[in-house]
Parts: structure tokens; C-alpha cells; sequence
């Protein structure tokens, strides 16, 4: 039980730790915790969505037990997107619980939990942690539960985005989907053509593929290369397993990043405020003169938490972005008369949407579009199999030991300055950037650099990984 845990956004483990009593015990705990009540109608339904994970539908069916044991009745909304789950909570006025993993391996799932106004913030996640403590230990219940079947909520996510753009916004674009395991492969496929484009599916699987839009497997790179080579597409998309992460890619293939994708999204929408995580690019805070940006540690928890403190503070037009490309929007958005409702979670479509417009309206090519915005060169990836105990006291050491922080960077630079907002994220002088940091959601440690080129940023990229490897005496 140990293994099993709030991450960066919601509770993740190992499939083996999760089902069961893990799974049915924190459902008991979000119910009996208020958290689910708030804001809520009469009627004490619980939504509950998964993802395409062969350990989904047992997780979700262990969801519905304890919906049932507390007094509630679970709805069944299948697989859909994590925003659309998101949504039609927020619509029907009813909690939620997301059975997903998002991006992490097939031997991992999690839950996500939402309330009728919106993702849970860090206090619902320690007032469920103390709600589970004090339950009465574990319950047995492996009785099959009929849950009522709630169909329509990949449509109506589908519809905002239909309803806002029209029939013509995309007519005369090229769009490849990847669709591998994403529960949004259908759903972007249909949205993209009834939006005008030409939609060609690609990469289809049957099996569960851990597509991470931070850290790109060599597989996905080279697949949409290939598809790229042949000129027949402006852009290829896809996100992550439960769509709350987008892959862009431009026409040669190369995927666009996060924080690009979020200020890309600001371009379009003309958001003032933007809150983003320590983990996207410094130059953030140059690309949109006249922004307010405010940074976070990583997690969307954190940043909705500081999206409404901008609103209560006066900001208007206020959204969020994380390096992962996921966005989230706090201020309901006009556009040709049209009204896009904010939508405080992650979502991967409308940055996707928003990529594609940019094509359509300047007539060129997306990495023509990249490079005005002007967003600097970082990259990003990680040591996989590396835990929390072993990650943490190489953290811990660069951060209190000055001479070995020192001794660790020397070989590219003199430190120059350093914060340990999330991690460990050290300033060199010569203007570069490395940040470790542990992964809240599977035992990874994570490297981002920002540098002077797009190729120096993939060298330091390498060093820094080689770097850490060396200092855990990391197995690869």
C-alpha cells in the first residue's frame, strides 16, 4: 500500500497495488471525505470514466463497489478523455473518478478524482489520504455491480469544440492522427474532419502504448518521421493515453514542445495571465510582452490553485499551461461571437485546435510558426526504474551541499545560481539550464535543460542524464 500515492495529479501505483482494496478504499475515502459532496446535486452520482489500460475496467468496477457500499450510485461512463470526464462532471453537477494512468506504463494505473467544480487541489488529496487512514481496514467485495451506463460524454466534449470553431476552421489542412491506445484516437479523427480538415488515421495499436509527450520514446520518433518523410501532412497530433497531454508535430515530424504549445495557445485566445510550472522553458516570460506569467511547481493541482488566485486578484483572460503541453483554461474565451467556456483542467485538444488554426491563418509551415514565438531551445527526458529513495538523496545533495553542486556541474559551466521550487534547477553561467527532478507519477528522474541552440540543448540533455546515471550508479 505503501507503493500507492498521490502523484503530480491523482493516485498512481502498480496495477498489482491497486486493485482491490487500494482502489475501493480511496473511492470510500473521496465520498466520506466531503470532497465528492462539494458542490454536488441531490442525486449522489459518481461518474466514472476510464482509459484503454487492460486493468481499467477491474479498477473501475472496484470504484462502482465502493460507490454502492457508501450510498452511492456509480455511472459508467466508459472510455473516455480525462477533460471530457472533466466536463460532464462540471455539467451534471456530480463527482468524478478517472481510471487512468495517463502516459505511465501498462503495469501502472491510477484514479483521478474530480468534484462538480473541477479537479481536486492538494488539500481534497490530504483530506482523502486522512479519510482513508481512518476507514476500518480493508473490505472484501468482489460482487459484480450493474452501474448505470452514461453514454454521449465524448460527443458533447467534441461538440465544445465544434460548436466554437464552425464547420470551415480547418478546411485545407493535412492532418495525421497517431492514434495508438489513446482513448481520443476516435474522437480526434471525426473532430478534425467535421472541422474541414483532411484526416488520414495512422498507428493504430491494440495493446496499450505509453505515449509520454514529455519524454518521447525513440519508437514514437521514428514512426512519425517516417510518416512525415512522405509530404502528405501539415501536422501530425496525437496526446497521451487519457488525453489530457497533446502530441503536436510539425510537417518534418519533429514534435512541438509544451511550453511552446501553451504560449501558442495564448497567441491565439489572447490570454493575459499565464501560470505555468518552474519546468517550462525560462523564456516563457519573454515571449509575450505585456503577460503576466506566474510559475508553479509541477502538478495541475498547483497550477488551477494559482489560476484562481489571479482571478480573485482581478486577472482577466487567464489560462495555464505545463510542459507536457497540457493546458488549462480559467476564462471563458470569445471568438467570432462564439463563447469557449473555461475548462480548469487539463486538455489536450485545444492546444491541438489552436496549432492547426495558426496553420490555417498564416498559410505556412508549423515550424515557421515555432520559430516566432521565440520560446528558446530546451529538451527533456529521463531515467526510468529510478525510486523515490534513490532520487532523493541525490536531490538532497545537490541541493544542501554547495561543494558538491559545484563538483556535479563543473564539467559544463559554473553555477550561477539555483532554486529548489521543484527539484533541483541550476542556472550555469553561461546562460543554460538543468533541472532534476523526481516524477510524481512512476520511479523516473527527470532531466530539462534549456541552452543557446536546439543541438547544445540536446548535448546537455545527454550530459545531464549521463551525469545523474553516474552519480546513482544507474543501471540503463
Amino acid at each position: 500500500m505503501e507503493a500507492v500515492r498521490f502523484g503530480t495529479s491523482g493516485l498512481r501505483g502498480l496495477v498489482s497495488d491497486l486493485l482491490g482494496w487500494a482502489s475501493l478504499g480511496h473511492t470510500l475515502a473521496f465520498l466520506a471525505s466531503g470532497v465528492a459532496a462539494r458542490g454536488a446535486g441531490a442525486d449522489r452520482l459518481l461518474l466514472i470514466g476510464e482509459d484503454l489500460r487492460a486493468s481499467s475496467p477491474a479498477l473501475a468496477q472496484d470504484c462502482a463497489r465502493a460507490a454502492r457500499l457508501a450510498g452511492w450510485t456509480p455511472v459508467a461512463c466508459g472510455p473516455v478523455a480525462t477533460p471530457a470526464l472533466a466536463l460532464q462532471a462540471m455539467q451534471r453537477r456530480s463527482p468524478a473518478i478517472m481510471v487512468t494512468g495517463s502516459h505511465i506504463p501498462d503495469d501502472r494505473n491510477g484514479l483521478k478524482f474530480y468534484t462538480a467544480e473541477g479537479e481536486i487541489d492538494k488539500a481534497d488529496e490530504m483530506a482523502i489520504m486522512t479519510a482513508f487512514a481512518g476507514l476500518p481496514g480493508p473490505i472484501s467485495n468482489d460482487d459484480d455491480v450493474p452501474a448505470a451506463a452514461e453514454t454521449g460524454v465524448m460527443a458533447r466534449f467534441a461538440a465544445r469544440y465544434r460548436d466554437w470553431l464552425g464547420p470551415d476552421a480547418l478546411t485545407g489542412l493535412r492532418v495525421g492522427v497517431y492514434q495508438h491506445s489513446s482513448v481520443a484516437r476516435d474522437l480526434l479523427v471525426d473532430l478534425l474532419a467535421d472541422l474541414g480538415a483532411q484526416v488520414e488515421p495512422l498507428g493504430r495499436s491494440a495493446s496499450f502504448v505509453p505515449v509520454d509527450t514529455e519524454a518521447h520514446r525513440r519508437e514514437d520518433l521514428t514512426r512519425l518521421a517516417e510518416w512525415a518523410a512522405t509530404g502528405r501532412f501539415d501536422a501530425i497530433v496525437s496526446t497521451d493515453g487519457d488525453a489530457d497531454r497533446p502530441l503536436v508535430c510539425d510537417e518534418t515530424g519533429r514534435p512541438v514542445r509544451g511550453d511552446v504549445l501553451g504560449l501558442l495557445v495564448a497567441d491565439v485566445l489572447g490570454l493575459r495571465t499565464l501560470v505555468t510550472p518552474v519546468t517550462s522553458s525560462s523564456s516563457v516570460e519573454a515571449a509575450g510582452p505585456g503577460r503576466t506569467v506566474l510559475r508553479t511547481r509541477v502538478g495541475s493541482p498547483f497550477v488551477i490553485e494559482a489560476m484562481q488566485a489571479a482571478q480573485a486578484q482581478g486577472h482577466e483572460a487567464v489560462g495555464g499551461f505545463e510542459a507536457n503541453g497540457g493546458f488549462l483554461l480559467a476564462s471563458d474565451i470569445e471568438r467570432d461571437g462564439r463563447i469557449l467556456a473555461a475548462l480548469p483542467t487539463r486538455d489536450s485538444v485545444l492546444p491541438i485546435l489552436c496549432a492547426l488554426l495558426e496553420i490555417g491563418r498564416r498559410g505556412g509551415r508549423l515550424s515557421d510558426i515555432v520559430q516566432t514565438i521565440g520560446a528558446g531551445n530546451a529538451a527533456a527526458d529521463r531515467l526510468q526504474g529510478v525510486p523515490a529513495e534513490r532520487s532523493g538523496p541525490f536531490l538532497a545533495r545537490l541541493e544542501s551541499d554547495v561543494g558538491y553542486r559545484s563538483r556535479h556541474f563543473a564539467p559544463v559551466g559554473a553555477v550561477a545560481g539555483w532554486d529548489a521550487i521543484d527539484g533541483v534547477r541550476v542556472h550555469l553561467a553561461d546562460g543554460s539550464v538543468v533541472h532534476y527532478r523526481a516524477s510524481g507519477n512512476a520511479p523516473e528522474l527527470r532531466c530539462y535543460v534549456e541552452a543557446g541552440s536546439s543541438e547544445a540543448a540536446e548535448t546537455l540533455l545527454k550530459w545531464g542524464l549521463t551525469r545523474a546515471a553516474d552519480a546513482l550508479e544507474y543501471q540503463t
